[in-house]
């Protein structure tokens, strides 16, 4: 079996170790033109760095200076470990940016809500890959933390939620410089603490590969508390369903994220 959609896809979650390829290059090459980072006010993610986590709230629609300090204190650290798997920064990139786009375009949210192809645009966000290191073909988890002004993370949910009902029968994701046909989208199950939130989606995904032959699976879970949305995103560089976004991992991340929040 060939690897081609499946490295295509999981671009998102292994930049850092596949910075070569290039698809990842192109869409270096264009963050970069953006002057964007991933851990930044605005939206869409570019090269991430402990030197850019300074300015995740320098957008004057921003909740404010704290508040985008808290965003990047509540995410995980670059090496901290999560059960068997390890949290990292993006090093080229990130995951889920505004080089890919759906077809319909009422199915976005379902892509991608950075700034440029969502609406709202995020006042700041925080993006870290978990993965376990040594698994080149391993699950992959993209989280993402997202800021919103004036009741924008209500507005995303809601715009979530419709597009998990519109697009179930499927879309189309465009990307740099190919496309993923979705075949079909179900309801999932919404983590435990959930009941703690102010509301979730959780969503299955299946995928044609690129030469129409395997059906691969991915899983979405947003959940939001107040002014923030918690993004979960899962892949695998396989067939294999992974019945969903690992639980402890979203665990940990609400609890991190609980603790600064006060």
């Amino acid at each position: 079996m060939g690897t081609g959609m499946y490295g295509a896809r999981n671009l998102r979650g292994r930049w850092r170790r596949v910075a070569v390829i290039g698809i990842a290059a192109t869409m270096a090459l264009g963050v970069s033109a953006c002057g964007g980072d991933e851990d930044n006010a605005g939206g869409a993610g570019g090269p991430a760095g402990s030197d850019k986590d300074s300015k995740a709230s320098a957008k004057p629609s921003a909740p404010g200076a704290a508040d985008g300090a808290r965003l990047k204190a509540a995410s995980f650290t670059d090496g901290e470990k999560v059960g068997r798997y390890t949290a990292s920064e993006y090093v080229v990139g990130g995951p889920l940016g505004d080089g890919y786009t759906a077809a319909p375009a009422g199915c976005q949210p379902l892509v991608s809500l950075a700034g440029e192809v969502g609406d709202p645009d995020p006042a700041a966000q925080v993006q870290r890959q978990v993965d376990v290191p040594d698994e080149m073909l391993g699950l992959t988890v993209d989280v993402t933390l997202r800021s919103y002004a004036n009741g924008g993370a209500a507005t995303v949910m809601k715009a979530l939620g419709k597009a998990g009902r519109d697009c179930a029968g499927g879309f189309t994701e465009q990307r740099v410089v190919a496309a993923a046909k979705y075949l079909k989208v179900e309801p999932a199950k919404a983590p435990a603490f959930a009941a703690e939130a102010d509301g979730a989606k959780a969503y299955r995904f299946t995928i044609l590969d690129v030469k129409g032959k395997e059906k691969l699976y991915e899983y979405l879970t947003v959940v939001r508390s107040g002014s923030t949305t918690l993004a979960f995103r899962a892949e695998i560089i396989s067939t294999k369903d992974i019945g969903g976004v690992p639980s402890e991992v979203m665990a940990a991340q609400w609890a991190k994220f609980r603790a600064t929040k006060g």
